[in-house]
């Protein structure tokens, strides 16, 4: 059987899944694109995260990406200007609350971004100006724990804005715009 493979730019406010259970309603990834039976998610974003997610047919391909051998690229934009001390923080590895205990994250990269990623507007208004300056930086983990980047940023007093995936190993999201969904024939 051959597999299909797809990259998606999530956008806000969407379930990095298909089938939601509970009698809220939620919107969903086979809203924006017919997806054959059986595509899963590699990986999740939160419904307030956007950006990168692949998606497949193939389970092993699920595994292998998911391991902690394959890098994944954040893009934070947080309340306040960011600075090199809380940068440096970050790539040391913080600690944060995990499943009710302390856990410090993994070294990783980080950097400040100077130039404001060209993403578009959000599908929900962050804040405006008259809550004070935000700033971007980059973060890449080989990890994921429950809503990392988020505890990570605000272990540093930077809470997160806007969190926007570009980045799993070799795949970039680059000019995808927000709910665009291209078929690939692997992600190498």
């Amino acid at each position: 059987m051959s597999h299909q493979h797809f990259i998606l730019h999530k956008p806000y406010g969407y379930l990095s899944q298909f089938i939601y259970e509970l009698k809220r309603k939620k919107k969903l990834l086979g809203e924006l694109y017919d997806f054959p039976i059986g595509t899963m998610a590699i990986g999740r974003l939160d419904e307030d995260s956007e950006g990168l997610l692949l998606l497949t047919t193939d389970g092993m391909m699920s595994e292998i990406i998911r391991s902690k051998k394959v890098e994944k690229e954040y893009y934070v934009q947080v309340d306040g200007i960011i600075h090199q001390e809380a940068i440096d923080k970050l790539k040391a590895g913080v600690e944060i609350g995990f499943n009710g205990t302390k856990y410090i994250t993994k070294k990783c990269k980080s950097a400040l971004i100077t130039e404001v990623p060209a993403f578009g507007a959000r599908g929900k208004k962050i804040r405006d100006e008259r809550h004070g300056p935000t700033s971007w930086a980059s973060i890449t983990v080989n990890e994921g724990k429950f809503r990392q980047i988020r505890k990570m940023t605000a272990a540093v007093g930077f809470p997160t804005l806007r969190l926007v995936r570009v980045r799993i190993g070799n795949v970039h999201l680059d000019n995808l715009q927000a709910g665009g969904v291209i078929e690939v024939e692997s992600f190498q």
